[in-house]
């Protein structure tokens, strides 16, 4: 993949949208590219947080531990951004995720995103709206496996 064709693929990332053009040239270049192989971890639930990626191609799965065992809860695709909050947060990695297919990303270190959102604050928005989004889309899913507990007697209601 070519660095302008790098760049068109970072436009597509909504954090990344509107990074002007000679910004997103030096993120591309600046970033690491990595491959995966189906089933290698891209990172593990527990690790330090040290970069971000950015899938270029294929489909990545996150899983979290369990006490029987890991638990797929997502998948992200092409123009994802993933490994974000234990560098927004600093803390361990939330998850593992692991490539379910070959796997192209873009890994950004923490030190080269940091520096993007200090110049670019409509970044930390899009940053805002995701993180937003996904706790919106999580809290939707307990609820429903929350009211599929009671419906099957498993749990009490709350007072």
């Amino acid at each position: 993949m070519s660095l302008s064709e790098e760049v068109e693929l970072l436009r597509k990332v909504p954090i990344f949208a509107n990074v002007e053009l000679a910004k997103l040239k030096l993120l591309a270049f600046t970033s690491e590219r990595m491959r995966f192989d189906p089933g290698q971890e891209v990172f593990k639930q527990g690790d330090a947080g040290d970069a971000a990626y950015v899938i270029i191609e294929g489909v990545a799965e996150v899983l979290v531990d369990t006490p029987t065992g890991p638990l797929k809860i997502l998948e992200f695709e092409q123009h994802a951004f993933i490994g974000e909050i234990a560098i927004l947060c600093d803390i361990p990695r939330t998850a593992t995720v692991v490539a379910k297919s070959e796997l192209h990303t873009l890994r950004i270190s923490k030190d080269l995103f940091f520096r993007l959102v200090e110049e670019f604050p409509q970044m930390a928005i899009e940053i805002m709206r995701v993180l937003a989004m996904r706790v919106d889309s999580t809290t939707a899913e307990l609820t429903d496996a929350r009211n599929r507990l009671r419906e099957a007697g498993l749990e009490e209601p709350s007072s």
